[in-house]
């Protein structure tokens, strides 16, 4: 029995010491990326140390301090630094004047270097012991030093051990706490207990209406996704960019390619006969998300949706509620469920600008199968058919090393957009614009969107009564966007084209006809049972072109009678102009 007390007490121990470790590296990650991450270059002769200070404030974005009297009259220096970090760069850049320095947060304050000497020389060894709310030693607590490098981290038992000067203020800091300062004094032991942080540990999620709630409080299941989790990969249908990020939640992307209709589901399919789709609700305002239809076996028109045309870059959180029960207040609806949807705002400060650039490259994933054994014609014979690939077995001589994705193009997709953010206490605005190029893996597809949105937000009545307003213009163009069907559709025709002839003839698709006076279409295998037709000619002539612009506008006006009781009124105007044209050019089938 012995032997096994002395077991769970080793165990302990080492749990203990793990822990420790492990806090250890992760408290002392952000001190390690402040001092290593930073690198100044500066080459210039004859530079002033004000001058050379201001260059280190704009390369380090840090607020340096100084007094500006004192250091004007030193003399020029010659500065060749090149990646250094901070430290070596300010000791290069205050070297022989009588200055030096101190870090304190973001800030870099050059103080005299007597004044540094001195602080150094009354540092005295203090102890302490760093306790939480039930008087149980806290392991892996940071310990630091205001304005200096000097830090410590409490061990197994909470104790912690450092150099600091009289005067000098500590920060002790723990996840979960509530960060504290103690001033050094002249005792040489502390005991600081810290109190737990419960809003550090709550997460508030955006229910209906707009409505805020702590997550944990919710009687139904509410999944919050993060912007930037939406711009990691960028996608045309930031839709899209929700896949896998969801528990429960189903996205099919639809075959359209770039800026297709996606189709979400939540919990399985609802319905035989009406849609399973999920509802939409842009900043507590629902939005029917138009659009996503396309054609069916007799067409292969793709096509885009309303939610598409939100650009991810304004989206500041998606609250996701599945089932009926958590989004009630919307109707039947949002029988499917809801994604609730939050926009930026401006925020209070100075000017803030913000740029965004990605590219994406596009290449088939996943090919049908395809045999290579049997040439042109049917029923193993050869000139009875010349649409289909099932005729004589084909000799390597014969075999013209066709593969159907040798037809799509390697797609690309541009991705650009700026954000600014301003405001003071009473007044914010928030301004953006995007757009979305691509040029798609079927030849000549392409699609364009082009983002522009501005918000304000205003508080009068000493801050009881808050305006919102925002406005956003979008414009989209699209070219060949190709869906499931077969007709008009280039892929039936690749995939089908017959194993034993030579595609890269067909790749001219057109020849001028003498007695037509036109270019018509060139095709050998003629038009068949499936209206086959050259893909190379479907993509450039038979042409399906889709021209968009949107508006949305929306306001929304909020008066706080009591602290627990507000009123808010909301309204929003969206109007769509599209103009679809399709081209069949002389000789299409």
């Amino acid at each position: 029995m012995q032997q096994i007390y002395e077991f769970i007490a080793n165990k302990q121990a080492i749990n203990r010491v793990f822990m420790l470790f492990l806090c250890c590296l992760l408290l002392s990650a952000p001190t390690f990326a402040q001092s290593s991450n930073v690198r100044i270059t500066i080459h210039k002769k004859n530079i002033s140390v004000i001058e050379a200070l201001k260059e280190v404030e704009k390369q380090t974005k840090l607020s340096v301090g100084y007094n500006e009297s004192q250091l004007k009259n030193k003399p020029s220096i010659n500065l060749a630094l090149e990646k250094a970090t901070l430290e070596s760069s300010l000791k290069e850049i205050l070297r022989n004047t009588g200055y030096t320095y101190q870090l304190k947060g973001k800030y870099v304050i050059i103080v005299p270097q007597e004044k540094q000497e001195a602080e150094a020389a009354s540092a005295k060894r203090i102890t302490g012991r760093v306790l939480d709310d039930n008087g149980e030693p806290l392991i892996g607590v940071n310990v630091h030093v205001e304005g200096t490098s000097v830090g410590s981290i409490t061990d197994i038992d909470g104790n912690f051990i450092l150099e600091a000067p009289i005067g000098s203020v500590l920060s002790i800091s723990y996840v979960g706490y509530t960060p504290q300062t103690v001033k050094v004094t002249g005792q040489n032991t502390y005991s600081v207990q810290l109190a737990s942080d419960t809003k550090l540990l709550s997460e508030v999620v955006v229910t209906a209406l707009g409505i805020k709630r702590e997550q944990k409080a919710l009687s139904y299941n509410v999944q919050q996704v993060k912007s930037d989790e939406l711009t990691q990969i960028k996608d045309a249908n930031f839709v899209n960019s929700l896949n896998g990020k969801v528990a429960g939640v189903t996205i099919n992307t639809s075959s359209s390619g770039v800026g297709g209709a996606s189709r979400v589901v939540m919990r399985g399919t609802k319905s035989i006969e009406q849609s399973s789709n999920a509802l939409y609700v842009i900043d507590g305002i629902p939005m029917y998300n138009f659009g996503g239809g396309g054609d069916t076996e007799f067409g292969s028109k793709g096509a885009t949706e309303a939610i598409a045309d939100i650009n991810p870059e304004d989206i500041e959180s998606i609250s996701v509620l599945t089932g009926a029960a958590a989004a009630a207040l919307y109707g039947s609806n949002a029988a499917n469920g809801a994604i609730v949807i939050t926009t930026k705002k401006g925020q209070v400060g100075k000017l803030q600008v913000g740029v965004s650039s990605g590219i994406e490259w596009l290449n088939a994933f996943k090919m049908p199968e395809f045999q290579g054994r049997y040439g042109t014609g049917s029923n193993g014979k050869a000139g009875n058919s010349n649409i289909y690939s099932w005729g004589p077995k084909l000799n390597s001589a014969a075999q013209t090393g066709y593969e159907p994705d040798d037809f799509f193009d390697t797609g690309a997709v541009y991705t650009n957009s700026v954000t600014l953010s301003t405001g003071t206490d009473k007044n914010q605005t928030f301004f953006s614009a995007a757009a979305v190029n691509s040029a798609g893996m079927v030849p000549n597809n392409r699609y364009n969107r082009y983002n522009f949105t501005f918000r304000n937000t205003t508080s009068f009545l000493n801050d009881k009564m808050k305006l919102d307003v925002s406005a956003s213009y979008i414009l989209q163009n699209d070219r060949n966007m190709t869906n499931q069907g077969q007709y008009s559709n280039p892929l039936v025709s690749a995939y089908l084209f017959p194993r034993g002839d030579d595609f890269s003839i067909v790749k001219n698709f057109e020849r001028w006809d003498e007695a037509r006076k036109i270019s018509v279409q060139f095709w050998p295998q003629g038009e068949g049972d499936l209206r086959m037709q050259n893909p190379y000619w479907i993509a450039y002539r038979n042409l399906r072109l889709n021209n968009k612009k949107r508006y949305m506008a929306s306001a929304g006006l909020s008066y706080q009678i009591l602290d627990w009781l507000n009123v808010a009124g909301r309204v929003r105007i969206d109007n769509t102009h599209s103009e679809y044209e399709g081209k069949l050019y002389a000789s299409s089938s």
